[in-house]
């Protein structure tokens, strides 16, 4: 496979924000693509304007910048086959379109949305389906059932019509799916398609996918499982344009499922069990506001990894990927051929080890912001100091907080239970003496510190669980925090003495 002939789209339609599974099918044409060297081409889809969300496509650019798959050709890229919007090529699609019908391969349908709606109705109350296909076709408003001079008169009168796909008889459909292997349809299965609208001058997917993946030179079609029952009429689409030896291979991935396993992932479960579902938070039309993962705190690499991982797998044990080593072990051969649950908690567990990955320096500048919005200021290095003592219990930058925040603030109030239990017997008055020797010793680093402290307890007659658990309770506010010494050591001589005295006297 030569680098020049790989040529992959994401082709998305601006009518709201990008759900992951989404995302995950532009993250495999990525990959793909640069794997072998190719294009990878981001085209909208917004041929039908009655979905068209403002927005919507500024979301969609937005969201892959973020999480680094940068497009090759695009709308606000360019390229040698634009325009790569679908509405700014609707004069390309009636050619094509007339071309099906004067080759036979499809007609003007006039039937109005009415009147289909009624033979719906018609065959519900029978108890059947309506299907406008080989078996109907003939007795229905079209350019089947007319006359050459009764469909000049409807022509003639702009009369708003549909142009269908005639979909042949009794043939069975073979085509090589790159995930699934060889699938076959019958056509007696198949309805005729719309291809193009007459009232709006717009092509239906079908008939624009098929012509801009052929006149875009697109290699391979990767998408969505839900996109399998096309897959017969758009082989039958470019056997009728004869365009079948340059057809692209195919490539129909698993869906996500929901974490119980049952069902297509969607907002609703995001919602639910409180997890983003869209790369970017997302504020629709009406005002509803859907969270994202780049709010929520993930690292676009971390979301990367978590979705490649969704329905692929690299037949060994590591978990965690730069993209450069995605893109040299991806392989549509280890693509599932079945649906891939979402994991929530799995989601945080990449994050967390993103997290881990990043220095000490990286993070305390993340966290600066949050410090902020508290309205603290903190001197650099000791930030990086707190950041490395904290950093492996969260999860998220948002969560060092939680963990940190004594470092920056002496408590304001202490956990009850913690006070009942380690408050009590001769610790206060023992706290007092530790204060005083504290101010006293000439070394302060965690080692040196312990020591003479420990020192100190068994002089007393104290146990050092007692004492640590006590001092803990005053310096944090309760049971909780990184090795009780190196607190000390990093809050310094003063403040410790500070919160020492501070806490005898509210607590005794």
């Amino acid at each position: 496979m030569s680098s020049e002939s790989v040529r992959v789209r994401f082709a998305p339609s601006p009518t709201g924000p990008l759900h992951i599974g989404g995302v995950r099918t532009a993250l495999f044409n990525y990959l793909f693509a640069k794997q072998h060297g190719g294009s990878f081409i981001l085209r909208i889809e917004d041929t039908d304007s009655s979905r068209f969300v403002p927005g919507a496509e500024a979301y969609i650019n937005a969201s892959l910048q973020w999480l680094g798959l940068k497009v090759d050709e695009g709308v606000e890229e360019g390229g040698p086959y634009g325009p790569y919007k679908q509405s700014e090529r609707k004069e390309i699609y009636k050619k094509y379109a007339d071309m099906l019908v004067d080759r036979g391969w499809a007609y003007y349908a006039f039937d109005t949305p009415e009147d289909l709606e009624a033979m719906r109705t018609v065959a519900e109350n029978e108890k059947k389906s309506f299907a406008y296909d080989l078996h109907s076709r003939n007795d229905l408003n079209n350019s089947l059932s007319m006359s050459a001079d009764e469909l000049k008169e409807c022509l003639d009168k702009n009369i708003p019509y549909v142009i269908r796909f005639k979909m042949p008889e009794n043939i069975d459909v073979e085509a090589t799916d790159l995930i699934r292997g060889k699938v076959v349809f019958n056509t007696n299965t198949l309805d005729d398609k719309v291809l193009y609208k007459s009232a709006d001058e717009l092509p239906t997917y079908h008939l624009a996918n098929i012509v801009d993946d052929h006149l875009m030179k697109i290699s391979h079609v990767i998408r969505g499982e839900e996109w399998l029952p096309s897959l017969p009429l758009h082989v039958m689409m470019y056997r009728a344009f004869g365009w079948s030896e340059t057809m692209p291979a195919f490539a129909h991935l698993p869906l996500i499922l929901k974490p119980n396993g049952k069902g297509k992932l969607s907002k609703r479960d995001g919602d639910k069990e409180g997890f983003p579902v869209f790369p970017l938070e997302y504020t629709s039309p009406s005002g509803e506001v859907s969270a994202g993962y780049r709010e929520s705190g993930y690292f676009p690499e971390a979301v990367n990894n978590l979705l490649a991982l969704l329905g692929w797998n690299s037949g060994t044990e590591q978990e965690l990927f730069t993209m450069d080593e995605l893109i040299k072990a991806f392989s549509l051969e280890r693509v599932n051929k079945s649906g891939a649950r979402f994991d929530p908690d799995k989601a945080r567990w990449f994050n967390q080890q993103y997290l881990q990955q990043k220095s000490d320096s990286e993070l305390a500048a993340l966290f600066m912001p949050f410090l902020k919005q508290k309205g603290v200021e903190a001197d650099r290095a000791y930030l990086e100091r707190v950041v490395a003592m904290v950093k492996d219990r969260v999860h998220f930058v948002s969560e060092l907080w939680e963990h940190s925040f004594f470092f920056f603030t002496a408590p304001q109030e202490y956990d009850a239970k913690v006070v009942q239990k380690r408050w009590k017997d001769e610790i206060p008055a023992f706290m007092e003496e530790l204060a005083g020797a504290f101010e006293s010793f000439p070394t302060w680093d965690a080692a040196s510190l312990k020591e003479k402290a420990s020192e100190l307890m068994q002089s007393r007659g104290l146990s050092f669980g007692a004492v640590a658990n006590a001092l803990r309770l005053v310096l944090t506010g309760g049971a909780f925090g990184p090795d009780l010494f190196m607190i000390v050591e990093l809050l310094g001589q003063k403040e410790v003495v500070r919160r020492l005295s501070k806490a005898k006297s509210l607590l005794d």
